[in-house]
């Protein structure tokens, strides 16, 4: 990623060579160009490990949290399963969800180890009740099975796949849990980043293939069950249509 910007001529110069580019700084096009590098630099510089979530950690990116809120209104789950649990803020944001729209009854969150001070906070929390903590590898069967356990025939389920994020493991979690989801509700598979940011000072040696998104965009190639799709905005009044996310290719409807 190549950028120039000059704020005098408020001119953007994307990329270089024959594949240079002139765009006007306030411009749809200047401003994804500026997201982009801004998601770049903040991912370096740890920006989504500033919020909390009802006093939990969360380690997500605000406008990704807010997407996934008009998902989750849109759908209206009865049952959230989210893989990897950390500590424990997204869990505590889809309880608060549930219990604000009137309709959910249970969160799942499954992670290889949960740690002691982190459960402790979680099963002290005022939302604990909607909780259910299962720990085990995400793609073990008995993981899997104990997950299953937990659902009812009538539940509308929405997974969310946010532990390991190598390609072999998202595949393999998409692959357990994909059957769980609920017709038009989604599979949503986060942290897609790792290809954007694969040239930073912070990434892991591989990410530029090795990574959630080519892992969701090549799991819909061989699936008659899901569909990549960027879940429409339910508010726009710009000419903006792009998210600004650490989450592209993320979101997988079953049909």
């Amino acid at each position: 990623m190549k950028l120039h910007i000059d704020t005098d001529t408020n001119i953007v110069e994307i990329g270089e060579g024959a594949n240079r580019r002139r765009v006007p700084f306030y411009s749809k096009e200047g401003f994804e160009a500026l997201s982009d590098l801004w998601l770049v630099a903040s991912w370096q510089e740890k920006y989504s490990y500033t919020f909390t979530w009802f006093g939990r950690p969360i380690i997500q990116y605000p406008e990704d949290m807010v997407r996934l809120q008009e998902v989750i209104y849109s759908v209206k789950p009865t049952v959230i399963i989210e893989t990897g649990v950390a500590h424990g803020g997204s869990l505590i944001y889809y309880a608060s969800l549930m219990k604000g729209m009137g309709v959910g009854r249970l969160v799942v969150g499954v992670d290889i180890e949960i740690r002691l001070h982190n459960r402790e906070a979680i099963e002290a929390h005022e939302l604990a009740p909607m909780i259910a903590l299962v720990e085990g590898n995400a793609v073990a069967p008995e993981t899997v099975n104990c997950v299953v356990e937990l659902l009812r025939p009538d539940d509308r389920i929405l997974v969310v796949l946010d532990s390991n994020h190598s390609y072999a493991h998202v595949t393999a979690e998409m692959r357990a849990y994909g059957g769980l989801v609920s017709p038009g509700s989604y599979l949503v598979v986060t942290d897609g980043v790792m290809r954007l940011v694969a040239e930073c000072p912070n990434a892991g040696k591989g990410w530029a293939t090795d990574n959630p998104a080519n892992a969701a965009e090549d799991f819909v190639k061989d699936s008659s069950l899901f569909s990549l799709e960027q879940p429409a905005w339910r508010f726009n009044e710009s000419k903006l249509n792009k998210p600004i996310t650490a989450w592209p290719s993320a979101y997988l409807r079953r049909k």
